[in-house]
């Protein structure tokens, strides 16, 4: 399996050699030449979660030899790390409409599934080559705190992670901020997560300071986050389905579009998905898109900050991706659309041969609003007494808006209620329980570096504390 750059740069290259790259060099993202297949998904059926995830992430990654891979398959997807050895349980809403369980992880959020396993493979590659890196992250408010507690203690690396000051829950901070592992640096930026994300790019697409300071990535720009989560959207259709000839809908609250990408890449797998629903909050670039057909980026000052905090985000870091597939893998036509949306802040493909593609790949989409997401924690708290965070609210009054009778309809779940307190008391009148291990988490002793949006403030911060 080779991987290639959205915008055509450089020659092909292998699953590890673009592990710890995050950009390429042009500034696409990678992803296969080609997505591979399973013709016939029967014999996936009967595999345990370990063994779905060997099945699928031995096509993505073919040079680490398979007994590597499993051995680091096996060694994330445990009882002890995820809470159960069914790691991504299904929970039965009502006839037709179910949840996937993604939050009982280390940090509580969906993140983990892919992070735990791409720690791993960091230090397994490091290890090979002797080599040191230097992890540059961005976060809107879950993905920090899971890839901190992937990473916190690895060998041969350190993580230089950027929040938006004061647009994340207390809690989401407190998980990052909190934590004392000498590798793990937070740095909260005055402004909001495209401007964390901008200056991510930014310092890796400066190829000296990259290669000088070995700068890689972690956010779902990594090609082996979407890889790791495609496999519970397999998980989950073999737990709601009973005959391979079904098909089946995902509900996906979305902001970097990298979850539901994911639920792209296992339908081009063959895995019969009907429908990829992205469920947006009032920062409704991507459903704006998929109704219509325009694409436009909002200016820091139109990013609202919302009781979904984590889903704040105007700049949809994978959506090139999915152009990318729009285009027909057309490397000079995404250059031109990105050129476009580069200079201009916005792309209108209505009335193209590539909007009139989306149809095809599944995608429908819709909104949802502060009032939303109070009656939908409400609704679903006292028809099932299940408490859902407010991103996963999202995901459930959008998909439901959705719903085709006869197919089943699976609402991915987010995060743990506990980490947006302040809302589920205004939805529910109650504060959520709160897992073991977190009960004061935010009076303990905090690190981070508060800075101005600037680039090159954080590229001296790097260059102070880099491994070298």
């Amino acid at each position: 399996m080779r991987y290639v750059s959205t915008r055509g740069g450089g020659k092909p290259q292998a699953f590890t050699e673009i592990l710890l790259e995050g950009l390429a060099p042009d500034g696409g993202l990678y992803l296969p030449e080609e997505f591979p297949s399973f013709p016939d998904v029967a014999p996936l059926r009967s595999m345990n979660y370990r063994e779905l995830a060997f099945a699928i992430l031995s096509k993505f990654a073919d040079d680490i030899p398979s007994a590597d891979l499993k051995r680091l398959i096996d060694a994330t997807y445990t009882k002890k790390i995820f809470g159960s050895e069914d790691v991504t349980p299904v929970k039965k809403l009502e006839d037709g409409v179910y949840l996937l369980g993604l939050s009982e992880g280390p940090s509580l959020a969906f993140k983990d599934i892919a992070l735990q396993l791409l720690g791993n493979l960091f230090e397994y590659a490091l290890g090979k080559r002797g080599q040191r890196i230097n992890i540059l992250g961005a976060t809107s408010g879950d993905t920090g705190s899971s890839a901190e507690y992937a990473l916190r203690g690895k060998e041969n690396l350190q993580v230089f992670m950027l929040s938006p000051h004061g647009r994340m829950s207390a809690f989401q901070a407190a998980q990052m901020y909190s934590l004392q592992d000498a590798n793990v640096h937070n740095i909260a930026i005055r402004g909001v997560f495209d401007d964390c994300q901008d200056i991510v790019k930014s310092i890796s697409g400066d190829a000296a300071f990259k290669a000088k300071h070995r700068i890689g990535a972690v956010n779902s720009i990594n090609w082996a986050r979407i890889a790791a989560q495609a496999v519970y959207y397999f998980k989950a259709y073999f737990a709601v389905t009973r005959g391979d000839d079904e098909v089946i809908s995902f509900s996906v609250p979305s902001g970097n579009f990298g979850n539901v990408y994911a639920g792209h890449v296992a339908r081009s797998m063959g895995l019969p998905v009907k429908r990829l629903i992205v469920a947006t909050n009032e920062n409704d670039v991507l459903d704006e898109f998929f109704r219509t057909g325009r694409y436009r980026v909002r200016e820091a000052a139109e990013v609202k900050a919302t009781s979904s905090p984590s889903m704040d985000i105007s700049k949809s870091s994978n959506f090139e991706r999915y152009a990318y597939d729009l285009v027909g893998g057309d490397a000079e036509a995404l250059r031109r659309l990105w050129g476009k949306l580069e200079r201009e802040g916005s792309i209108d493909l209505s009335g193209t041969v590539y909007y009139r593609q989306v149809a095809e790949t599944g995608f429908v989409s819709g909104s949802s609003t502060h009032a939303d997401r109070l009656a939908t924690i409400r609704r679903i708290w006292k028809d099932h007494g299940v408490m859902i965070d407010p991103h996963t609210a999202d995901g459930v009054k959008v998909g439901l808006e959705h719903r085709e009778l006869g197919v089943p309809l699976v609402c991915m779940e987010t995060a743990q209620p506990a980490k947006f307190a302040e809302t589920i008391r205004e939805a529910l009148g109650r504060d959520p329980g709160r897992p073991a291990g977190f009960e004061n988490l935010e009076k303990l002793p905090q690190r981070v570096e508060v800075m101005d949006a600037d680039a090159g403030r954080v590229k001296a911060y790097i260059a102070e504390r880099a491994q070298p």
